[in-house]
């Protein structure tokens, strides 16, 4: 081994502390910035990404099992245009009701559930993804799409069926997913019979896949050319993967602007506090850099031996720190593979690649130029480093500091501590950076906390006691989708039963239309409010809530997709007849359709506004709302109507998702922090080792010595979090609307105004604890050290 091996082997093993310090902060940017460059990959196009992987199809189309046969599906094969397809598989529409071993009471309301009989998973077109489980074999089995409503936590519950003769059950045996949506459940092929009510025909299922299919008109194109192919009136109803695409870019166009910012944040905090380490760490070695130039080392050979001493730990570090980035992905993905709406992105080898090779370059600049300032000193000064003080402005202002601190009416070992980083000014400098961006981080995790649960009250709208709806679709149960929609029940006869209940405070209907808009492309979806619903819980951007007919309210996405503003005129066609509304309003309102308008049903011309599909009610004061429903679904059980208490409950998977990648990354970026002040105070008590050991022999006690380093950290940690604060909070003001932007939304002021005086009194004493909770152990582990050993420290 060569003398400059031997001085890299010995100066790793002789500074294991150093050593330490080195490898965790490698290990920790490592994981960091893994976890955040694998995060930004996953948000890239995942949509995309998932579509092709799994062959999805470009459009599912459904046809009237009455008017044409299997032979003359299969022959739409070969329709103009078509690459691939798959099918046709047997459908029905039926209306499940909760069974043993299923996480809802019996009896209650289940979503209309499409079911489709297919042999296999895998099929060329539509490739489902099972979760878990297994594909149904046998009749009476069933694998449900993950993202149906009303699916059950676990395997082996049941669902029943009583809308059909024997009232048969499903088992659930698996859970899939269909990155084209093609349908809520599957059973085997020889199970559809069981599903099929007397006297109807199921429908038939075809997926296509299209040499061009970017565009909607692309896909109208599509359609018409397999319309053409199948016989006439065959076709019911076709769903373009453009849907499906829509909804999941703006999900990642949502939480892109959030990733990027976390991301950011992470890499910065890693490459500070591996930088200041690793500085750190070869400025407490000038003294050896002396005697190595004594001994006839050149400063060419001593930067590169403290650059190899400083890669050997970092190396152990990174590629521990990519095991760990990688093993914490993987859940973390899984996460945004619900956020997307698509299946688990996976990892990116050239992310670890890029990240270990970054953290190793890092890693080698500061240490090259920390080695480098030391070894252009003059051999005499470097050897002198430690020996003299008081001739520079540091010390003098060291020497000041302590003279003030000794006046303060403190305990002499706060006093001492407090004087401590006006000694190493540069190294408090590193310290204070770490605590400032964790203290940024954590407020920043806070407000995006309290954003997202603001973002979820806007979703659910909860705003009454009671919901009023249809219990069953019309028609027979095994009837094709188009023909099981809800048929409301007579207006006024819902609202004659809802004024003879005493407890009755208010009450609205809502029903729902799709309509023209010019200039607008596609369909437009008009909510129309029967009754007074200024309560129905709609969170404003700007403007009002409409007043009276003629007026409408709009979210920003329809504002910007129909170029209007507040104050124009919009004018939509029903039922062949022209309805003109104000705008008066902008509404929150992050779903996946983008075209909404919300009027009083008032304002169409008689006999065409739609029928409430369902009534929300507000009770008095003091009113059991159990009682209530229970006795307004007697009433209306002959209308085919029942009652239940409440609105939409539960946390939006996206938003769950988002809270989970928070409160992950947070905790690694507050760990990040924490690690930079504990390798700060390390080194700082390993050049102050042999002044440790001339105050405990001249009596300070191991409590007093804790003391003495847990206040050398508090002026630090007061002003990390001091600084950190208002860059947290403005952080947390540029990132909301930024994802606002990305998604065609307007988060409103009340949206970031998410911050109590009590939280940011809190959040600012953040700086503080996670000063004191990083030099904690240091600060023991100096308390024990022998007094014997710490004065014979050089």
């Amino acid at each position: 081994m060569s003398a400059l091996g031997r001085v890299v082997r010995a100066g790793v093993r002789r500074r294991r502390t150093q050593s330490v310090a080195v490898g965790l902060a490698a290990l920790v940017a490592t994981t960091c910035s893994v976890l955040g460059g694998s995060l930004l990959v996953a948000s890239q196009a995942p949509f995309d990404r998932a579509f092709d992987g799994q062959h999805g199809a470009h459009l599912t189309a459904r046809f009237d099992g009455a008017r044409t046969d299997a032979a003359q599906l299969a022959a739409t094969a070969h329709a103009p245009g078509v690459t691939a397809a798959a099918g046709p598989y047997r459908t029905v529409t039926v209306d499940p009701e909760p069974g043993p071993g299923y996480d809802l009471p019996p009896g209650a309301r289940m979503a209309p559930m499409t079911v489709t009989g297919r042999a296999t998973a895998a099929a060329g077109v539509d490739d489902i993804t099972l979760l878990q489980g297994s594909w149904p074999q046998r009749p009476g089995e069933v694998v449900l799409d993950d993202r149906y409503g009303d699916r059950p936590r676990d395997l082996g519950g049941s669902l029943r069926l009583p809308g059909l003769p024997g009232a048969p059950a499903l088992k659930v045996v698996g859970f899939a997913r269909s990155v084209s949506r093609t349908s809520d459940a599957w059973v085997a092929p020889d199970g559809i019979a069981a599903l099929t009510a007397p006297g109807s025909t199921p429908g038939y299922a075809m997926l296509y896949r299209f040499t061009a299919a970017a565009s909607a008109d692309a896909m109208a194109a599509d359609r018409a050319a397999v319309a053409a192919a199948a016989p006439a009136g065959a076709l019911t109803g076709a769903q373009s993967w453009l849907t499906a695409k829509q909804g999941s870019d703006r999900n990642t166009a949502l939480f892109l602007p959030f990733l990027v910012a976390f991301g950011l944040l992470g890499m910065a905090m890693s490459v500070l506090v591996a930088g200041n380490v690793v500085a750190g760490a070869v400025g407490t070695a000038t003294r050896r850099i002396g005697v190595l130039k004594a001994l006839g080392c050149t400063p060419a050979q001593v930067v590169r031996a403290y650059v190899a001493q400083a890669l050997v730990p970092a190396g152990v570090g990174t590629l521990l720190g990519v095991v760990a980035g990688n093993a914490l992905a993987v859940p973390v993905l899984a996460t945004t593979g619900s956020l997307y709406g698509t299946g688990t992105s996976g990892l990116a080898p050239w992310v670890d690649v890029a990240v270990a090779g970054g953290t190793l370059a890092a890693v080698a600049l500061v240490a090259w130029a920390a080695a480098a300032r030391a070894g252009r000193l003059r051999t005499v000064d470097a050897l002198a480093v430690g020996r003299t003080g008081g001739g520079t402005r540091r010390d003098a202002l060291a020497a000041r500091a302590a003279a003030l601190a000794a006046r303060l009416p403190l305990p002499r070992p706060v006093g001492l501590g407090l004087a401590q980083p006006f000694a190493r000014p540069a190294w408090a400098a590193g310290m204070l950076a770490a605590v400032l961006f964790g203290t940024a981080a954590a407020v920043f995790a806070v407000g995006m906390g309290g954003t997202m649960s603001w973002v979820q009250q806007a979703k659910t709208r909860d705003a009454g006691d009671v919901t009023v709806y249809p219990t069953r679709p019309d028609g027979p149960p095994g009837a094709a989708p188009a023909a099981g929609l809800p048929v409301p029940a007579d207006r006024a006869v819902v609202t004659a039963a809802l004024d003879a209940q005493p407890g009755t405070a208010g009450y609205f209907g809502v029903g729902t239309e799709d309509v023209t808009v010019p200039g607008v492309a596609g369909t437009t979806t008009v909510t129309a409010f029967d009754g007074d619903s200024s309560w129905a819980g709609y969170r404003l951007v700007s403007g009002r809530w409409y007043q009276g007919p003629g007026e409408a309210v709009a979210p920003s996405t329809f504002l910007t997709e129909a170029s209007v503003r507040l104050g124009d005129r919009v004018t939509f066609t029903t039922h062949g007849r022209a309805v003109t509304v104000r705008l008066v309003g902008e509404v929150f309102d992050p779903h996946t359709q983008t075209n909404e308008l919300l009027t009083d049903a008032a304002g169409y011309p008689p006999g065409t506004a739609p029928a409430p599909d369902f009534w929300t009610v507000r009770l008095k004061p003091g009113t059991d709302r159990a009682a209530y429903a229970g006795a307004v679904a007697t009433a209306l059980a002959p209308e085919r109507m029942t009652a239940d208490t409440g609105g939409p409950h539960g946390s939006s998977g996206s938003i769950a998702a988002l809270n989970s990648l928070t409160a992950t990354l947070t905790l690694l970026l507050l760990v990040v922090a924490g690690l930079g002040v504990f390798n700060t105070v390390v080194l700082e008590i390993r050049e102050r080792t042999r002044d440790l050991g001339v105050t405990k022999a001249l009596g300070m006690t191991p409590a007093q010595t804790v003391g003495v380093v847990l206040a050398s950290v508090l002026l630090v940690g007061a002003a990390g979090g001091v600084i950190g604060l208002p860059v947290g909070l403005l952080l947390h003001g540029l990132t909301v609307p930024a994802m606002g932007r990305s998604a065609g939304l307007t988060f409103p002021a009340s949206a970031l105004d998410v911050f109590g005086t009590p939280e940011l009194v809190l959040l600012g004493l953040g700086g503080v604890l996670i000063a004191l909770l990083g030099a904690l152990l240091p600060a023991v582990r100096a308390a024990r050290a022998r007094t014997v050993e710490a004065l014979r420290a050089e």
